[in-house]
């Protein structure tokens, strides 16, 4: 979570005033690189820096250009090159051999901490932007934040003209809130695993045993039934949900309250046969569910990594809803092209590993 965008805002907010600082951001990239183009991270004036543009094997050289810049207050850019025998990149041993350009600013006063106190508050109030950044040619630090045309659709970052200069356009949006119905036991360590992804985590369960909040660090709870949650949280600002109450009649009322909404994504803990169950105390079709929805309906829910105990789901629903989330297909790195089991248990019509009392 140390490397998401927001947490780093926060933190340079907190000493914004009480250190130096300059922002890095990788603006080009060619061939395997650990990060892509839009990736950031920041250095202070103690030496030290937060989040990563590399593995971690180039984050020192960074720091002592970081440095240069504090004392300039001139931007510069970096090139690392991992295919040039020469190039300092190569020298390090680093294994992956593609080319990384990077844009270090100043961030002072001066330069209205390039707008990152706005970046921030748009995050808080979970408005998506482009942030947009002047390649400096000679020195200079320019920054503009541009709000989308409505029903744009944010890509990755790249390079544009703009203004007669090159510029990288960054597209930045807010962190995806995810919504769990149920918070047994079993929902401890799904929590735990969005949490660590920097996802915002909201909690629903009117039992008082369940969603207690030393059990469920910085989430937030509501102990109220599935029918009256539209009263303690704005659902349109929820992205994802999985309904693991345990309880044919909490998961049918889960799947009314969340029935018409844009989610990108909506799990249903259990097996198909329970899941038709639950469908019909809802009185939806498993029809009429997926085509209010973007995505069809994941029930069972994750991808089949072969475990069965609540830390085993968790993490298979965290993978399958981490690429859902991506837009991302969800393959095997393998080179050989191999799929993930997921591909294999699609065609017998067992996709997931979770099981329900």
């Amino acid at each position: 979570m140390a490397n998401q965008l927001h947490a780093l805002l926060d933190l340079w907010y907190k000493h914004r005033d009480t250190r130096h600082w300059v922002l890095g951001t990788i603006y080009k990239t060619a061939g395997p690189c650990y990060r892509k183009a839009g990736a950031v991270m920041l250095f202070d004036d103690f030496g030290r820096h937060y989040g990563l543009l590399s593995g971690g094997c180039l984050e020192a050289d960074i720091q002592r250009h970081a440095q240069q810049v504090m004392a300039s207050g001139q931007s510069k850019t970096l090139c690392y090159d991992g295919s040039d025998e020469d190039d300092f990149a190569f020298q390090l041993g680093i294994g992956c051999g593609g080319t990384v350009h990077i844009l270090l600013q100043p961030l002072c006063e001066e330069n209205d901490f390039l707008q990152l106190g706005e970046l921030r508050e748009l995050l808080q109030h979970r408005r998506p932007c482009y942030y947009l950044q002047k390649i400096s040619a000679s020195g200079e630090t320019q920054v503009e934040i541009a709000m989308p045309p409505a029903g744009d659709d944010l890509q990755r970052a790249q390079l544009i003209e703009h203004s007669g200069s090159q510029w990288l356009q960054t597209p930045i949006s807010p962190v995806p809130h995810v919504l769990i119905l149920g918070a047994g036991v079993d929902a401890q360590p799904m929590a735990q695993l969005f949490r660590t992804q920097g996802w915002q985590v909201s909690l629903c369960d009117p039992r008082p045993a369940n969603g207690r909040a030393a059990y469920f660090p910085g989430c937030n709870s509501h102990h109220c039934h599935p029918d009256e949650l539209n009263i303690h949280l704005d659902l349109h600002q929820v992205d994802a949900a999985i309904a693991m109450n345990h309880n044919l009649e909490l998961d049918a009322a889960a799947l009314r309250t969340l029935y018409g909404l844009p989610l990108k994504y909506l799990g249903l803990l259990g097996p198909a046969s329970r899941r038709d169950r639950v469908l019909q105390l809802a009185g939806i079709t498993l029809e009429q569910l997926n085509r209010a929805l973007p995505t069809p309906l994941r029930a069972p829910v994750g991808l089949n990594l072969g475990g069965e105990l609540p830390e085993s789901i968790a993490l298979a629903t965290c993978a399958e809803l981490h690429a859902v989330l991506h837009g991302a297909s969800i393959d095997s790195w393998n080179s050989s092209g191999g799929a993930l089991p997921e591909k294999a248990a699609a065609k017998s019509g067992e996709k997931a590993i979770t099981t329900d009392a």
